[in-house]
């Protein structure tokens, strides 16, 4: 799971791996199901802070949990209630959408305000570690906030029962629904047709890079803080998946990024348009309902305005197709390196810090103004480049003015451009779908049901959908030009009548 913000600011479930990392080429990730640590029992300084414990030959970490375990989400709640969380409208049960997830166990009215987590039970960068030694090194190295939790999350499962956030590892997922759990090989097979592949390489190969960097840079000069056996890329894979699947914003807190107990366990709906956010009346997060819950009925929030594929990219599941009314594809545009005016047009560009080829959101409902005017300077002829400039400022969405451009003697070779990228896309999806077969429907979620099919299921539904935007886009396409060629044509038939006049 994973929420975003609330109140009057909408900000979306942090998208983006906000850290410079070192790249590294990717490579085969061992699930983590089968991850192990062994430790032995926590140890005391003379200071009194604990150091994290020593690998020895008996006691595993109790890393996570099964997704669908409701005994230790109950012994989250359990432990949460304990420690401050007021009483709730709403429990942890299975479900049909996400395995877990908060029902509502009275009626709940449309804008009643729901959860009040304090901040004494969120995890942010400021959170105490047992190991004060280990937060003290990470600040004292300026850690950005990302890695930083993402190592205080390891820290903390590795002192097991003797963490204050025991119950709450505990009850996160073992392995996390994400593209970061998928192979290489996987990632080829699957997303073979749809960009989300591209970007699901590039995060593997970001946190493959801040690990890379933080373990350089400070696990290997401390390793007695931060012993190889628990500090490794495995155990990075695992901490990164859930902060991409869970780590909210919360502008009401000066941006601070955090990881909400309980809050979490809400899954997604691209029906509802409520999110997270810091109540500084009540001194809690909260999120207000946008519609009303009967008993027993499951309590949704937003994860954002986000597409099937950046849903699948971070949280591992792909939204019925025609579901999402925010479900886009990044449609991909590039120069043509013969134009005589290339050299022209990337300087532009680059001045507005663009490059020769560029993504673009293509929706079900169509396409933006930046698109289009990267796409005006793409098709403009020599005797437009005095409007490169206005162009390419449009297509990096960093003009002073909301209007669009509007070239009418550029529209339909623009038009045309844009439909010839659609129609040369669509075969990848239909080569893909038919060699694949379509499935029947199948649960995900059930256990019965190999890896295998579970991913197979998953991009089939992308790519249908991403497919979905294409013809549409395509059937869009061509009635505007048909429209401007059939205008043409009648303007050409009234002149040629209005010649045909005169001569006689």
């Amino acid at each position: 799971m994973a929420g975003t913000t609330l109140l009057s600011i909408h900000t979306s479930f942090v998208p983006n791996f906000p850290y410079s990392s070192l790249y590294q080429r990717p490579h085969f990730l061992p699930s983590l199901s089968r991850f192990r640590t062994r430790c032995t029992s926590t140890s005391t300084t003379s200071s009194g802070s604990r150091r994290a414990p020593k690998v020895s030959a008996s006691g595993t970490i109790p890393w996570g949990c099964e997704t669908d375990s409701l005994e230790n989400a109950s012994a989250l709640e359990k432990w949460l209630t304990e420690s401050g969380l007021p009483q709730q409208k709403m429990d942890i049960e299975r479900v049909d959408v996400g395995e877990r997830g908060l029902v509502a166990v009275k009626n709940i009215r449309k804008g009643e305000r729901l959860l009040y987590v304090p901040p004494s039970l969120i995890i942010t960068a400021d959170s105490e570690w047992s190991c004060r030694k280990a937060g003290d090194i990470l600040r004292k190295n300026s850690v950005p906030d990302w890695p930083l939790i993402a190592t205080y999350l390891i820290s903390e499962a590795s002192f097991m029962e003797s963490s204050r956030w025991s119950r709450y590892i505990s009850a996160l997922p073992r392995q996390p629904y994400s593209l970061l759990y998928w192979t290489r090989s996987e990632v080829d097979t699957y997303l073979v047709a749809s960009p989300i592949r591209d970007r699901a390489i590039q995060r593997t190969n970001d946190v493959i890079g801040t690990f890379n960097d933080m373990s350089s840079r400070i696990f290997s000069k401390y390793p007695d803080v931060f012993p190889e056996a628990i500090f490794n890329l495995e155990t990075f894979m695992w901490s990164f998946g859930i902060l991409f699947s869970r780590l909210v914003r919360l502008p009401s807190m000066d941006g601070k990024v955090a990881l909400v107990p309980w809050a979490d366990m809400l899954n997604h709906s691209s029906e509802v348009d409520t999110f997270l956010d810091y109540d500084k009346a009540s001194q809690g997060v909260i999120f207000p309902t946008d519609r009303s819950y009967d008993p027993g009925e499951q309590i949704f929030i937003s994860y954002g305005k986000k597409s099937n594929g950046e849903l699948l990219l971070s949280y591992g599941f792909v939204p019925k197709v025609g579901t999402n009314p925010n479900d886009s594809i990044d449609f991909s545009l590039s120069l043509n390196k013969k134009d005589e005016c290339f050299k022209e047009k990337i300087e532009v560009l680059q001045k507005h810090g663009l490059s020769s080829s560029e993504r673009f959101p293509l929706q079900i409902t169509g396409w933006s103004s930046e698109m289009k005017a990267y796409v005006y300077l793409i098709v403009s002829p020599p005797n437009m480049r005095q409007y490169f400039n206005e162009m390419a400022s449009a297509a990096s969405n960093k003009t002073n003015t909301n209007k669009a451009l509007n070239y009418p003697e550029l529209e339909e070779q623009a038009l045309q451009f844009i439909l010839d990228c659609c129609e040369s896309n669509i075969p990848k999806y239909t080569k893909f779908l038919e060699r694949d077969g379509f499935l029947d429907s199948i649960a995900t979620n059930s256990k019965s049901v190999s890896r295998k099919m579970q991913l197979k299921q998953l991009a089939i539904d992308l790519c249908t959908s991403e497919r979905r935007i294409l013809f549409r886009a395509q059937y869009i396409l061509r009635r505007k030009l048909r429209d401007i060629r059939s205008g043409e044509l009648k303007a050409l038939t009234i002149f040629n009548g209005f010649r045909k006049f005169f001569k006689k």
